[in-house]
């Protein structure tokens, strides 16, 4: 099967060498994967930087325009430009950690119901940062999917990759899942892959939402499976506090303009993520108390002092920045300003 690996870029420096490396380490037959790459105006050296790659890398590459500059612009810029049997939505930010990930990935799609694949952690590197390596153990980018459960990648303090409702069969290199209809985990990005056809003809617009792409062919045929393949995927979320509160405040911003405009148009029903869960997580983070017995169990689990102290700042800077945007957002809704951002 040819592999189209879909990544959108905006001033990705910081992290594009190691993505590359990794990619071109890759043991799947290099004339079976295009690299499509789509640029919401980057000046900070990355466009030159992917034509030099471009030049002397035995994988074919494709760069576009994404004028709408999000990553969800990217996603659908991408995709329509891909050619492959398989589309795989790779992060400026991810980095594969073994050469025989793709093959490993590509396996379950011998299965027809199988209509998508995702790892099923994120690869915890003691030499990264430590918000990535907090990241990591939790296995979310997002403290507060801790609480509301909905989260899907394995997670230390609960030991479960989701706590979503839903039909697993162990398949030896992956768990072959079927959700019930009313709810999925946040599935998708980060390494996630997906048929071409099914993609495209699910999904219409200047914007791609894989979680919506997915709620869509589940309603239409609930028979169908997602793969959560035995491996994982590094995540180079942020180096720094400063970052994370800027892409929280991306995300509480994007979340509600998306999901209240007519231009976002987004299906996933966010709705029916109980309410009381996040009222929870405000009481836990105002008490410290629950947020501190997390942080213990952790660390009991997988011991990094640093790593799960951060688990009182990560839920903290949410907290804050969730609530602060939720107030704001009642009177004006409106995209996060990407003048100037980077990874």
């Amino acid at each position: 099967m040819k592999i189209s690996i879909v990544t959108p870029t905006f001033n990705i420096m910081r992290t594009l060498d190691q993505y590359m490396q990794a990619i071109l380490k890759q043991s799947y037959p290099h004339n079976k994967i295009e690299l499509v790459f789509a640029d919401g105006g980057s000046l900070d050296g990355t466009l030159e930087k992917l034509k030099e790659y471009k030049k002397k890398c035995d994988i074919p590459m494709h760069i576009c325009e994404n004028p709408l500059r999000t990553a969800e612009a990217g996603k659908a810029v991408g995709v329509k430009a891909a050619s492959g049997d398989l589309i795989c939505l790779l992060d400026s930010d991810n980095i594969l950690p073994d050469k025989d990930w793709l093959d490993r990935m590509i396996q379950p799609f011998t299965d027809r119901l199988i209509v998508a694949s995702e790892p099923i952690k994120y690869t915890y590197r003691r030499r990264d940062g430590v918000i990535n390596r907090y990241c990591a153990l939790i296995g979310m980018n997002d403290p507060l999917c801790m609480f509301t459960g909905n989260y899907d990648r394995y997670c230390t303090v609960t030991g479960k990759w989701t706590e979503v409702e839903r039909e697993e069969t162990d398949r030896g290199g992956y768990l072959s899942i079927r959700f019930r209809e009313d709810m999925i985990p946040t599935i998708g990005a980060n390494g996630f892959l997906m048929r071409r056809r099914e993609l495209l003809e699910n999904f219409s617009g200047d914007y791609l939402f894989d979680i919506d792409v997915l709620w869509e062919l589940f309603r239409k045929n609930p028979d169908l499976r997602v793969a959560k393949v035995k491996t994982g995927i590094v995540h180079l979320f942020c180096p720094d506090t400063k970052t994370f509160y800027r892409k929280q405040n991306r995300r509480i911003k994007d979340f509600l303009y998306f999901n209240d405009s007519e231009a976002g148009g987004r299906k996933y029903p966010w709705n029916k993520v109980p309410k009381t869960r996040i009222l929870l997580f405000a009481l836990c983070c105002i008490t410290m108390i629950p947020l501190l017995a997390q942080s213990y169990v952790g660390y009991k689990r997988k011991p990094d002092l640093a790593a799960w102290a951060y688990h009182i700042v990560a839920c903290w800077i949410t907290l804050w920045v969730y609530g602060f945007g939720v107030i704001t957002g009642i009177f004006k809704k409106e995209q996060a300003n990407r003048d100037n951002w980077k990874q």
